[in-house]
């Protein structure tokens, strides 16, 4: 481990430095095991980064969870298995709808990353990231940015499900879970169902709620099934 960011109590960003050329695609996962505990982790980081970048949740009672963020902290070692997971952009659609709650945003930013640094413009990208609290925006700043630098090819809309409590103060963009308003930036921004495929990571209710809400659209929904409750 070689850096780490704490974003929350229960918030982490952490790089790691393999011993070894680590290879995946963009949009991939890798496990973490600790003590005989396994844990999957949507990679943050593109394969031209020296660095693999994982953006890691504690969940209450997860154990697995909090082995890893105590191994980020560098009391432990990080042991990356293999890459998996099929969650990649559709090359046939011009247009893609990227669906997120808090650390479900990592494949996504991996798939920018380096969409972005093969200077890639024949895709628009369209990212929903919804979280409880503003300070759980990992890479608000960065997708903030790279939104700015390349308008015709991203653009960024994070939205908080719980504006009135104290720690979103000052927050001045969108509110309202990201399920229940994906219909109303689908309509807003125009998206034709024949040329954007939708894409959905993070909490289990979420996914299945943008599938019933754009499938019956007649959007192509993918999703990772690798986290369960």
């Amino acid at each position: 481990m070689t850096e780490r960011r704490n974003l929350t109590p229960d918030l982490a960003v952490v790089r790691l430095q393999p011993e070894i050329p680590y290879a995946f695609t963009p949009g991939q996962y890798c496990t973490i095991g600790l003590d005989g505990v396994e844990r999957p982790y949507s990679i943050v980081s593109s394969p031209h980064e020296a660095f693999l970048e994982l953006f890691l949740e504690l969940v209450p009672h997860g154990r697995a969870h909090a082995e890893a963020l105590d191994a980020a902290g560098g009391r432990r070692g990080l042991s990356p298995s293999s890459a998996e997971g099929r969650l990649h952009p559709r090359g046939e659609f011009p247009v893609h709808l990227m669906v997120a709650t808090v650390t479900g945003i990592a494949p996504f930013v991996s798939m920018l990353r380096h969409v972005i640094h093969r200077g890639e413009r024949r895709f628009r990208f369209v990212v929903l990231q919804g979280a409880s609290y503003q300070d759980e925006f990992a890479y608000r700043e960065e997708l903030e940015a790279a939104s700015a630098r390349h308008p015709e090819l991203l653009a960024y809309i994070p939205t908080v499900s719980r504006p009135g409590e104290e720690r979103n103060r000052g927050w001045a963009g969108a509110t309202g879970r990201v399920n229940t308003v994906v219909e109303e930036h689908v309509e807003r921004l125009g998206l034709p169902a024949e040329s954007t495929a939708a894409y959905a990571c993070g909490h289990p209710g979420m996914i299945e709620d943008v599938a019933r809400r754009l499938t019956p659209r007649d959007f192509l929904v993918k999703e990772e099934k690798y986290w369960k409750e």
